[in-house]
């Protein structure tokens, strides 16, 4: 097996963060959506350069980032990052414990996604000390605010990472099901491609080629821009 290149200190992008070799920045074009995206990332999330979140504010037109900085231990102040409640809109705060969807989906105004950006222990964490506030002051009454959860597939494309339970996916898989529902399905595609590209990358960053070559067989990366693949596999190492 190949040595991996993404180690501690080593150079990467700004913007992919992957390091320059297998930089992807500008391979695929920005992913418009009528869905309004706001991301939190757990603080040790923003550390990780194979975090979704991250590519999901790189990747989708109006996506904003925050970043969960809030102490643990003082559960009893912890309040909301300011800003992340849109006015206006119907926000979801999407996870694997929530309602599902409402069965008339979004009530009518625009329809907001909060994801929840870390491993499965920092977005309970995030849930547990950000839920009840946002569910119970619902910014003033002034939006509607649920716990949602969608149904994602039982094994999931984030090679990357291991993944403990079934069902458990990404925070770009579950916006990749979450579109999908609520119509968005050229949207869905788009952000697709961008998902499988940063996890094929990613692979290949980190030396797996014979498991980033098995990721790619089941991939639509192959027939949807196969010139960028190969441009990337023939770029000279620096």
């Amino acid at each position: 097996m190949g040595r991996s290149v993404v180690l501690a200190g080593a150079e990467r992008c700004g913007g992919c963060r992957l390091p320059p070799r297998w930089c992807v920045c500008g391979a695929l074009p920005s992913v418009a959506t009528a869905t309004a995206v706001d991301v939190l990332m757990h603080r040790r999330e923003q550390w990780r350069p194979s975090s979704t979140g991250a590519l999901l504010a790189r990747a989708v037109e109006g996506a904003r980032l925050h970043v969960h900085r809030s102490d643990p231990r003082s559960r009893s102040q912890v309040k909301p990052p300011d800003g992340l409640v849109r006015c206006g809109h119907e926000s979801w705060i999407l996870h694997p414990r929530g309602d599902p969807p409402p069965e008339t989906g979004p009530s009518g105004k625009p329809l907001q996604v909060i994801l929840l950006d870390g491993n499965w222990r920092e977005a309970g964490e995030m849930t547990r000390l950000l839920g009840d506030t946002l569910l119970r002051t619902g910014n003033q009454g002034r939006e509607t605010i649920r716990l949602v959860r969608v149904a994602c597939p039982p094994r999931g494309r984030f090679w990357v990472r291991d993944q403990h339970q079934p069902g458990h996916a990404s925070t770009a898989e579950a916006l990749l099901v979450l579109l999908d529902l609520v119509g968005e399905t050229m949207a869905a595609s788009r952000l697709r491609l961008h998902f499988e590209l940063h996890v094929w990358a990613t692979l290949r960053a980190r030396g797996k080629r014979a498991l980033a070559e098995a990721f790619l067989a089941g991939s639509p990366l192959c027939d949807a821009i196969p010139a960028v693949l190969t441009a990337l596999e023939q770029a000279t190492p620096r």
